[in-house]
């Protein structure tokens, strides 16, 4: 538990005050370890790599900034974000060092024709080759088709609004349907449409998809296939409430306000013959001020 982090074995109490700090890294690593022990469902990777494409594949075009990536005529009138492209085959083009490397042609709903120079070889493309810019749409109709009317519990308040797109302040740790899985944007290709169950409320997340080599924001980073409540049965039903809508009260323990805020940025250890105080600190000026595992004050 998070008691991990302030084991003070060892430490000879002078009557003086000194600080220990604990890293954010070191707090990332006993958080994940917590992360580790609960139930996941890692998605399915999505393997289609650039010689099996076939003519006619569509990819969603994320930003105009297409036009500084492709070669085309009259780049400087491109405005191609949130539309769709299509692939229309590849040519082969000699490199500086005289490989015949592979130039990737599409064309846009006008027939207007954009070349994409990889600089690879036909035997140098992996599963995880993408052209920057652009989401594939295989892979977004992919991760659908596993998620599409999955009932899971979703594990972050940061919501997106599906009108305007703005990050908004939800719930989490309540159960959601998964509604629709849509292209996103340049950073995380997946827009992942829910609804709360208890409630009604429709909202997205931004999500990575499924070859994605870091994890802060896969499947298994945002959700869970079970009510994570059940983990923590010493949790009282109101107190649970409040961490499902982040809410801090004077008296909560250690894990319960990591629940409800997340893990700090940084841990401050203020060890005397009085008791251990310690200082969370979060991004933004925000802070936790515990007396022997108690919140005593907090600025959120």
């Amino acid at each position: 538990m998070i008691s991990l982090l302030v084991s003070m074995a060892g430490c000879m109490f002078t009557g003086v005050e000194s600080t220990q700090r604990v890293s954010e890294k070191e707090v990332q690593r006993t958080m994940g370890e917590l992360e580790r022990r609960q139930p996941t469902m890692t998605l399915q990777p999505f393997l289609d790599s650039v010689p099996a494409w076939q003519q006619g594949k569509q990819f969603f075009v994320t930003d105009n900034q297409l036009r500084l990536v492709m070669f085309t005529t009259a780049p400087d009138t491109v405005q191609l974000a949130g539309q769709l492209i299509t692939y229309d085959g590849y040519d082969q083009g000699s490199v500086l060092d005289n490989r015949d490397a592979l130039n990737l042609r599409f064309r846009d709903r006008d027939g207007k024709t954009y070349v994409y120079r990889t600089g690879k070889t036909i035997d140098q493309f992996s599963a995880k080759y993408s052209v920057p810019l652009l989401i594939d749409m295989d892979m977004v109709a992919d991760v659908d088709r596993q998620l599409r009317n999955k009932e899971v519990w979703i594990k972050t308040p940061i919501w997106y609004d599906l009108g305007t797109e703005e990050m908004q302040r939800g719930r989490q740790f309540i159960r959601v349907r998964i509604d629709a899985v849509e292209p996103g944007n340049k950073v995380l290709p997946l827009k992942v449409k829910f609804t709360a169950l208890d409630s009604g409320e429709r909202a997205f997340l931004w999500m990575s998809d499924p070859n994605a080599t870091m994890h802060n924001r896969d499947f298994d980073s945002l959700f869970s296939l079970r009510d994570l409540h059940e983990n923590y049965p010493e949790i009282s039903d109101a107190t649970w409430q409040l961490i499902v809508r982040g809410e801090l009260v004077e008296g909560m323990n250690k894990e319960e306000c990591r629940l409800a805020m997340g893990a700090p940025k940084r841990i401050n250890q203020l060890p005397n013959q009085a008791g251990l105080r310690e200082y969370w600190y979060y991004d933004g000026g925000k802070y936790l001020f515990f007396v022997d595992g108690l919140l005593s004050q907090f600025r959120k």
